[in-house]
């Protein structure tokens, strides 16, 4: 608990920092805000009705108060465009983004801890030299061209998924269809990544005492690799794996936008191109909001998978 309250008063710090930065970065922008986001909408009453909604007419510093005390409260005000609340326009696209990077996250851990496996085993050989060969490449690939590629390959010439969208709310088959290629897409560089990390834990992992002792005492390699080195290369695994859920999300804007797909990152992109700025610092700000609950998730799990940092927590706390 002690570990938890520490990393949470961490949390309200960053948040606190990136609501100012966004409150700053927003009324930095070169113009009047109103006439900006109205654009040839812009007539004077128009453009006073929304001064008055977003507090424009106040001093900088009690704007400032105003959007914090709504911000905590969880009112991030209504989208001068739709007439909707603009926590509503993020909820609406958020999951498919979640689902989106999730997916893209779970190929990435499969096939990136599968080739590391099988590298690490067979170090020296072609095998690991062509895995190390394609690891780069994945790496060395950007998933905005990774995902031209796979759309004009296996949609435009092959045909054999859907070129764009989300598929029909209700079948499940349809939807899956439409996201091989995005989280495909997005997983491509994160799989070489894993791979590397995964194959250098491994074999710094299988020099360790205790794997020695258990080859003494006849226990099988494959047992010895797969499950027990496995489980402590994990732990340098695991702890990136919050960067990871957050890079996924932001690189997300490039899977959305070529395959048409609604998403968060498309609709910040979207909402900039519209200067419509409210949305874009409620997007930014649960995004940021999920990459810090991630990274604390991550910690309890690295301190479940390895003792030895349950242990040094403890003795932070004692201390």
């Amino acid at each position: 608990m002690a570990f938890l309250l520490r990393r949470a008063q961490a949390a309200l710090f960053t948040i606190a920092c990136v609501m100012l930065m966004l409150f700053v970065l927003v009324r930095s922008v070169p113009g009047d805000m109103a006439s900006i986001m109205l654009g040839p909408r812009a007539t004077p009453e128009l453009r006073a009705r929304i001064v008055a909604e977003m507090g424009l007419d106040q001093n900088i510093f009690t704007q400032l108060w105003l959007f914090l005390t709504r911000v905590v409260r969880g009112d991030f005000g209504e989208d001068v465009i739709s007439r909707r609340p603009i926590f509503d326009i993020v909820a609406e696209v958020l999951p498919n983004t979640l689902i989106l990077a999730g997916t893209a996250l779970f190929l990435s851990l499969v096939f990136g801890i599968l080739l590391g496996l099988i590298a690490a085993k067979s170090r020296g050989s072609w095998a690991d030299s062509l895995l190390g060969l394609l690891s780069v490449a994945f790496v060395s690939t950007p998933s905005l061209v990774v995902s031209i590629v796979l759309l004009l390959l296996f949609s435009r010439a092959l045909h054999w998924f859907p070129v764009a969208g989300v598929g029909d709310s209700g079948d499940v088959l349809d939807q899956l269809a439409h996201l091989v290629l995005p989280a495909t897409a997005l997983a491509l560089g994160w799989i070489g990544y894993i791979a590397r990390l995964v194959r250098a834990a491994l074999l710094e992992t299988l020099t360790e005492h205790h794997i020695r002792t258990l080859r003494a005492y006849g226990v099988p390699e494959w047992r010895i690799a797969g499950i027990y080195a496995l489980r402590l290369a994990l732990v340098p695994l695991v702890s990136i794996l919050g960067i990871g859920l957050g890079d996924l999300i932001g690189s997300a804007v490039f899977a959305e936008l070529i395959f048409a797909r609604p998403g968060i990152g498309s609709l910040i992109f979207n909402s900039i191109a519209v200067r419509n700025y409210p949305v874009v610092q409620a997007a930014v700000l649960i995004i940021v909001l999920i990459y810090i609950l991630a990274n604390m998730a991550v910690d309890l799990i690295n301190s479940r998978l390895d003792p030895r940092i349950a242990r040094a927590l403890r003795e932070g706390r004692q201390a």
